[in-house]
């Protein structure tokens, strides 16, 4: 959330703070200039706009300093554009990196507002900056704006500004090196089911009709053998920090799907349609040409327009399949459809998905938040579970939403984290009326001296009825492989609790 104090907004003079000069990436040659004082002008601007009225002097005096960084740029070009991909800000594709805590303040604050990447012209007016720093200011958590973005800039007169938002792209489609590929994958069904898939998808890629009988066989591993495995689920549930190929996410996406639909009860039968349907809701990015899903910066309006067309694509390329279930092709026309109405892609009557694309619609958020992306680092299990609540009403089904969450916890299988006695574990074990309490596998013993047990129960209580231990932080798996933390052990402690 951003801060609202004055202090924290001007400097001793009353204008925005001017950060240090970002490090270029590859000095030496004819560099931009610097897009930091922009987008900390920009960002003290929105802060000011909370506290102040249009016309106030403090508001005028940041307009001002926001010009002169502007000019800075467009005294060069006819255009400026800034995008920020990974926590860096990039001038034309040039990256600055951004080294320092106090520089970094405005780059977390537009990406809070999801704005990712901003477009200035020459003549840019003092108007219309103010202009967009009312929008940006009255905006909510997670980027909702009183408006669409474009729209609100057009009917406030804004010409010469343009604000983007990069699109989550879930894949890389086609066959070429993968060299951000998951490792340390120690479940053999999982590395199969994704082996499988890659061979179920090419035949589409390459033109041909879909081979039903791999899609299938790849049905039967992920019902039979995957969902049941915890190794398969911590490489799912956790942190990933490669960036799926489709196969990839739509593996994930389908054995996340089963996971929500046994938790709300769903039949045999019924559990069957939903993986065929959750494994093959992006197909219709086959159609999509790859310098566009590929692309890291921000998506022009004709990318963006051709993105959104994914789901009618694979809604025709699934229709004329024979032996798919029905609601095959319905959820992958309506998997970014929102439950009051909105989404994409637009439909006559603007009517409601089906329960089962709201279904698909939780797990493919969530595993597209927990994964890598080429402009912004993965999201911690919880933050995803916070973020998924937030989207609960408007955007997803507040029940399958809290389905899912009450399934997999705030620390799900295979999330690394560090207690209150300084040991850090592997969760591998959660415990349904403990949430926040699971088993973990050590991989460090504490500093202070406790014996060098090979997993603990953080749910334990002393006899005073306190617990032993807290899990107070999740912890990113550098270097670690967590799967092996799955495989039974001999000298596992056999008097731990264990509870599904």
């Amino acid at each position: 959330m951003m801060n609202e104090h004055q202090d924290d907004v001007l400097a001793a003079d009353g204008h925005p703070p001017t950060p240090q000069e970002a490090r270029p990436v590859s000095p030496g040659r004819d560099e931009p200039e610097n897009p930091l004082p922009v987008l900390a002008g920009l960002t003290a601007l929105v802060r000011l706009r909370k506290l102040y009225p249009a016309g106030h002097p403090v508001v005028d005096q940041s307009l001002e300093a926001l010009q002169e960084a502007l000019n800075g740029h467009l005294g060069r070009a006819e255009h400026l554009r800034i995008d920020i991909i990974r926590g860096d800000a990039h001038v034309e594709g040039y990256p600055f990196r951004i080294e320092s805590q106090e520089n970094q303040r405005p780059i977390r604050e537009l990406r809070e507002m999801e704005v990712h990447s901003l477009h200035f012209s020459r003549g840019v007016s003092k108007e219309e900056l103010s202009s967009v720093a009312g929008i940006l200011s009255e905006m909510g958590e997670r980027g909702v704006a009183p408006g669409p973005l474009a729209e609100e800039l057009a009917r406030r007169g804004v010409e010469r500004v343009n604000l983007g938002k990069l699109v989550q792209l879930d894949t890389r489609w086609g066959r070429y090196d993968w060299p951000d590929a998951p490792d340390g994958i120690s479940d053999p069904d999982y590395l199969e089911s994704l082996s499988r898939a890659e061979d179920a998808f090419s035949p589409l890629v390459e033109g041909k009709p879909m081979d039903v009988t791999a899609v299938r066989d790849l049905l039967q591993l992920l019902t039979s053998k995957v969902v049941q495995s915890s190794a398969a689920l911590s490489q799912i549930l956790a942190v990933k920090h490669y960036e799926n190929h489709t196969y990839c996410h739509s593996v994930n996406v389908a054995v996340l799907s089963l996971v929500i639909g046994r938790r709300t009860g769903l039949d045999d039968a019924s559990l069957s349609d939903l993986a065929e349907a959750a494994l093959l809701h992006d197909v219709g990015k086959i159609r999509i040409p790859i310098e566009v899903l590929k692309k890291p910066g921000a998506l022009s309006r004709r990318e963006r327009q051709l993105i959104e067309r994914h789901p009618k694509y694979g809604a025709e390329v699934l229709i004329t399949v024979p032996g798919l279930a029905p609601l095959t092709p319905t959820v992958a026309l309506e998997h970014h459809r929102e439950v009051a109405g909105g989404g994409y892609p637009d439909l006559e009557g603007n009517q409601v998905p089906h329960m089962m694309s709201q279904l698909v619609a939780v797990a493919d958020t969530y595993e597209a938040l927990t994964g890598a992306r080429s402009y912004r680092e993965p999201a911690l299990p919880e933050e995803a579970c916070l973020i998924l609540a937030r989207m609960a009403g408007q955007k997803l089904n507040p029940a399958i939403v809290k389905a899912f969450v009450s399934t997999i916890s705030f620390f799900p299988l295979g999330t690394v984290v560090r207690t209150n006695r300084g040991e850090i574990g592997v969760v591998i074990e959660t415990v349904c009326d403990e949430p926040l309490h699971p088993l973990i596998s050590l991989v460090r013993v504490s500093p202070d001296g406790d014996p060098p047990l090979t997993r603990i129960d953080t749910s334990r209580r002393t006899t005073s009825g306190d617990y032993e231990r807290h899990v107070v932080e999740t912890l990113l798996p550098v270097d670690l492989d967590v799967g092996e933390h799955f495989v039974p052990s001999d000298d596992d402690d056999q008097s731990l609790r264990r509870v599904g």
